[in-house]
């Protein structure tokens, strides 16, 4: 296979099985205060040519802001992975990414992606494997638990195995009906950002609602990065029984308050549609546009609070909040509501 853009190392770092096994060993497990602000953590943690790993799901729990600070360090030659990975065609349009291992990357609800299309034809970017959701999740899974692969038959009858350099394909040996299975390998990105609910000051993290991917790589990755929308006690922690990470996979913990806007957060906020609908419906399309658009919400603004101030501030916010617990608790839709007009192209 041919590299327009990563490395050979890079393309094999993927699957070192023995040299993430090498790097978890060795990493830091003592129990020491992780906080420190964004700029620092991604500074420190988020390095040109790493595999970067999305986590939640698409607009759903996702740290949204932390990946806008990537943007704002220009940060270079990054390789995406995710599974699904909506926010990695941004990450290319600005220059920060440019090559991808490919599930899937799309925002139905507002359309589609015009940006990821034009990228890939241009050959800005390249493709450097293609998975489906549910075998790069088990190649993700395979590396939490420690197992150099997972048989599975997740791929077998598509034509994604002749686009996907790692996998293996073998009679299955256990058992007698010497059916082929997929052999998924474990899978090791350098670095991921988790945002969740609540965390300790020492990296012990809470997600509330489903984790997608997050618990499995949270230990498959290299590097991670916590940002969480309250600082609690560790004792609060150890008491919750929600699905949780251990500090000790943790290199760096940030409070970060609407961490996932404008996506939403359970529990906390709903998303900003509108503004989604702007940038997938009218910015996407026209590359100029794009720009402008990324300009005026991103690169002009230097933190959380400043993007919500453009998006109306507190009455933003107090709807948001008033919309997720509708929508989570099934509150009378009389009684709140998700309407708003068309957005125009300016």
């Amino acid at each position: 296979m041919s590299f327009l853009f990563a490395t050979e190392a890079q393309f094999q770092r993927l699957v070192d099985f023995e040299g993430a096994r090498r790097h978890h060993l060795e990493k830091d497990r003592t129990k020491k205060d992780k906080r420190m602000p964004l700029p620092e953590a991604v500074d420190r943690f988020v390095q040109d040519g790493d595999i970067l790993a999305e986590t939640g799901f698409s607009y759903v729990r996702a740290p949204l802001q932390a990946y806008y600070e990537i943007m704002r360090q220009g940060k270079k030659d990054l390789v995406g992975i995710g599974s699904p990975m909506s926010n990695c065609s941004f990450f290319m349009s600005t220059g920060c990414m440019h090559s991808i291992h490919q599930s899937y990357i799309g925002v139905e609800m507002r359309g589609n992606d015009k940006s990821f299309s034009r990228i890939i034809k241009n050959k800005k970017a390249e493709i450097l494997s293609v998975w489906s959701h549910g075998s790069m999740a088990q190649g993700f899974k395979a590396a939490q638990l420690g197992a150099p692969f997972i048989a599975s038959r997740q791929l077998l009858g598509t034509d994604i195995i002749s686009n996907n350099p790692y996998v293996k394909v073998i009679d299955n040996p256990v058992g007698n009906d010497n059916r082929p299975v997929c052999l998924i390998p474990a899978l090791f990105p350098d670095v991921c950002i988790i945002h969740v609910q609540k965390a300790d000051r020492y990296g012990n993290a809470v997600i509330e609602g489903p984790a997608i991917n997050d618990l499995a790589l949270s230990a498959a990755c290299r590097k991670v990065i916590i940002t969480a929308e309250k600082i609690v006690s560790e004792q609060a922690i150890r008491e919750n029984s929600a699905a949780s990470i251990p500090f000790w996979y943790v290199d760096a913990v940030v409070e970060m308050p609407y961490g996932a806007l404008p996506g939403c957060c359970p529990g906390h906020y709903y998303w900003a549609r509108e503004w989604w609908e702007e940038l997938v419906r009218i910015a996407t399309p026209d590359e100029e546009k794009l720009k402008q658009y990324f300009k005026h919400w991103i690169y002009d603004s230097k933190d959380q609070y400043e993007f919500i101030e453009k998006l109306g501030g507190i009455r933003f916010l107090d709807e948001a909040r008033r919309q997720m617990e509708a929508a989570q608790l099934f509150i009378d839709d009389s009684l709140v509501s998700f309407d708003y007009e068309e957005v125009k192209p300016s």
